[in-house]
């Protein structure tokens, strides 16, 4: 059920669609009513938010579809389209993930978006590659997603039921990189 609050915390995500400034972006989310990791169940389609992080832009650039919960220990932190347009989990452990935290304008290089395109069918994976748990994030309790080989913790926020906030805390990216996720209703 859809509540007046609800609508003004979606509201604001369309008002910042192109962007917000970090500290207004993280007092919304900190503004947000926290997720049961339950509330998390199912395949959700993911954009970044624009908040001046390094890794803005990225997954956009590089066909990233995603996120899917098909139990509390059964999560797929990434997904992206393949060739066809299905979104496909990928194993974010055979990412560069320093490379991506520390040189994200780099990899916005067509060139290397092409080559990624060419080689993202072997970082395809059946096998779940996260964890939905309950985590204590800037003071409160919520669902998070914790990878199973990285230093990386996603922690959700509710917007509406259809629509939720999640914060990326990586070690050594400075700030959270934002995200929005909507629940996919295609997905089987």
């Amino acid at each position: 059920m859809t509540t007046m609050d609800d609508v003004r915390a979606e509201d604001w995500l369309d008002a910042h669609r192109d962007g917000a400034l970090p500290d207004e972006a993280l007092a919304y989310f900190d503004s947000l009513p926290v997720v049961e990791p339950g509330e998390m169940l199912g395949r959700w389609r993911g954009s970044g938010l624009p908040t001046g992080s390094p890794l803005d832009g990225l997954l956009e650039a590089y066909g990233g579809y995603g996120k899917e919960f098909l139990d509390a220990d059964t999560g797929h932190p990434l997904r992206f389209t393949d060739r066809s347009g299905r979104p496909r989990p990928v194993d974010p452990s055979l990412l560069p993930m320093a490379v991506l935290r520390d040189y994200a304008g780099f990899l916005q290089l067509w060139p290397l978006r092409a080559v990624f395109g060419g080689l993202r069918p072997l970082f395809h994976t059946a096998k779940p590659k996260a964890r939905l748990r309950e985590v204590t994030h800037r003071g409160v309790l919520t669902a998070a997603m914790v990878y199973d080989a990285l230093p990386i913790i996603d922690v959700f926020r509710r917007v509406s039921d259809d629509v939720r906030l999640g914060a990326m805390d990586m070690r050594g990216l400075p700030s959270p990189f934002l995200f929005v996720l909507r629940r996919d209703e295609t997905a089987p």
